[in-house]
């Protein structure tokens, strides 16, 4: 072969070369033939960008893999990490040929993106409710989530907040994937320094794993949390299917289902009996420093006023089944006696026909009533509990300002079921189940206790309408200190009812559905809330003495503590016949 033919044969196999490498192979950063000499500027700027690129790629899958899920181990130090996940993807990476390996790369972003969705849902939800988020069952709550910053904060926020949803949503899992292929890409030019690398990585990761090396306290520096995280959805799926098959049948094991009416409730013969939730009030609010001496002081007060009114008052805990959010969940659980933690078992709940505390008091000839202030829209869940009579925001008739999440004031709630439904002529007993909702967050201020006789149609809470706007970027000690004070405004609204409004035939129980979000109360806290029965008539209380609940109108911390699925049991056995 001559010289001339070989020179004429390079450029031919030069180009073969460039043109069955793949372009994932190619080194796209590189700057083309002659491009160096012509415009040294331009070529050192790409080569910035693309490193930058480079970096910002890293982090972004590196942050989908060592991002905490539970907002309480949300700190720097949680970041310092080595995913086994990321060593193992790099090997197999390195091992693949060029086609499989840009399939598998591309697998792999789109998972570690969606991983990312997943991590920011439970952070979410660790910050709002102390729990996970839940694959099966947590979609619907978006909608409660819209419609709670649209009530508190207004449409555009909502919007706004949906919006951005939206867009994390759509761009996150896309931008990893392109993130991995780059990766992939400068993993394939350095092949022989990736893999010293790797090995390297290995040899720390298991040195750090046997000697339980950590950076931040429950962080291991040798890491698995993503795998971890899959691992126990997947579990938490697989269990959600299988009680969606076998609660239906929990549901109909009812002991006082066939119960006539006439057997039930015998010794509350004549008696208006009150069921009322106090929204966020939990066993933080009477047993934590930050709020327990000025609620605890409240509570005593209380007791000694109502005590010289001629009532008496005893208190325990429930456990519910939700924390930071979710009442409706609390409500179902205390008047069906089922446990409802998630919103399956509240459909299940809801079509079937269970008999609810509500239900006892009515075939037993009681007229029962719902008082919902909150309630702003259709609300089908009434008819499941069977209310004669319902009292919703429309129904309520309040002409006044909104405070914050809640559309009327607490004390308005109860003056304006008083004048429809305790200040009618005497007639059968009324059992009433209120919700209260003053001390729902965002626990903005609440106006102050106005006198009884005043409130009217509600339009003279205009002249304190101030105390309902306040900046929303507020600390988490400011949040904590407006928590505190909306309890003690429902807590002071019933207290000053009773006293003012109570007679020989009443019998009030009171209690929190939840406690309030860990912004409030911190990681871990416990799901109990406190409960108190009011009555001026002894022998209510001497029925359940054996309850071992505690005098006053604030439980101790050696008080009982129940679930609450227990309470209706409980309750009916009580008041039942001996």
């Amino acid at each position: 072969m001559s010289l001339t033919t070989r020179v004429r044969r390079l450029p031919a196999q030069a180009r073969r070369l460039v043109r069955d490498t793949p372009p994932a192979d190619r080194d796209l950063d590189r700057t083309p033939d002659g491009a160096e000499g012509d415009d040294p500027g331009g070529r050192t700027w790409r080569r910035v960008r693309s490193r930058l690129a480079t970096l910002l790629a890293a982090l972004l899958v590196l942050l989908a893999l060592t991002a905490p899920y539970d907002f309480g181990r949300l700190s720097p130090a949680a970041f310092v990490r080595i995913p086994l996940e990321a060593l193992l993807l790099l090997a197999l990476l390195l091992a693949l040929p060029p086609a499989a390996r840009r399939a598998t790369a591309a697998l792999a972003g789109v998972a570690l993106g969606l991983l990312g969705l997943l991590k920011l849902l439970d952070l979410g939800f660790s910050a709002s409710l102390g729990r996970a988020f839940d694959l099966v069952l947590d979609w619907a709550l978006l909608d409660e989530a819209f419609g709670f910053v649209d009530e508190s904060y207004g449409r555009s926020a909502a919007i706004g907040s949906a919006v951005a949803l939206a867009l994390v949503a759509g761009v996150l899992p896309v931008l990893v994937t392109v993130s991995v292929l780059r990766l992939s890409r400068l993993v394939v030019r350095h092949h022989t320094g990736t893999t010293r690398a790797v090995a390297a990585l290995v040899v720390v990761w298991v040195a750090c794993a046997a000697f339980g090396v950590q950076v931040a306290p429950g962080v291991p520096v040798a890491d698995t949390s993503a795998t971890t995280l899959v691992n126990g959805h997947g579990f938490q799926v697989r269990l959600r299917l299988e009680d969606r098959r076998t609660f239906a049948t929990t549901v109909d094991a009812d002991p006082f289902r066939d119960t006539p009416g006439d057997q039930l409730l015998t010794a509350l013969r004549g008696k208006d009996v009150v069921v009322a939730f106090v929204e966020s009030y939990g066993r933080d609010a009477v047993e934590d420093p930050e709020f327990a001496p000025q609620i605890g002081a409240l509570l005593d007060a209380g007791t000694d006023r109502l005590s010289a009114a001629g009532y008496s008052a005893q208190s325990g805990f429930l456990t519910s089944p939700t924390i930071g959010g979710g009442s409706w969940l609390a409500h179902a659980t205390l008047l069906s006696g089922l446990w409802i933690d998630n919103d399956q078992r509240h459909r299940t709940l809801l079509a079937s026909d269970r008999m609810t505390l509500g239900g006892a008091f009515r075939r037993a000839n009681w007229q029962t009533v719902g008082v919902m202030p909150a309630v702003t829209r259709a609300w089908p869940e009434g008819s499941f509990y069977g209310y004669d009579r319902f009292y919703d925001a429309r129904t309520l008739a309040y002409q006044g300002p909104e405070f914050s999440f809640g559309t009327m004031p607490d004390q308005y709630t109860l003056s304006s079921w008083r004048r429809l439904e305790q200040a009618l002529p005497a007639g059968p007993p009324v059992m009433t189940e209120l919700a209260l909702v003053s001390s729902h967050s965002p626990w903005t201020p609440v106006p102050p206790l106005l006198d009884w006789a005043d409130l009217g149609d509600g339009g003279i809470f205009h002249d304190h309408a101030g105390n309902a706007t306040d900046e929303k970027r507020r600390s988490a000690g400011r949040i904590k200190a407006d928590y505190r004070r909306s309890v003690e405004y429902t807590l002071s609204t019933l207290i000053s009812y009773v006293e003012t409004y109570g007679d020989d035939d009443l019998v009030f129980v009171f209690l929190g559905d939840h406690q309030p979000a860990p912004v409030v109360t911190g990681q871990n806290a416990s799901h109990d809330v406190p409960i108190t029965i009011i009555t001026r008539d002894r022998a209510v209380l001497d029925r359940i003495s054996g309850w071992g609940w505690q005098d006053g109108l604030k439980p101790g911390p050696q008080a009982p503590v129940w679930r609450m699925d227990a309470f209706r049991d409980r309750f009916l056995t009580a008041f039942g016949p001996r």
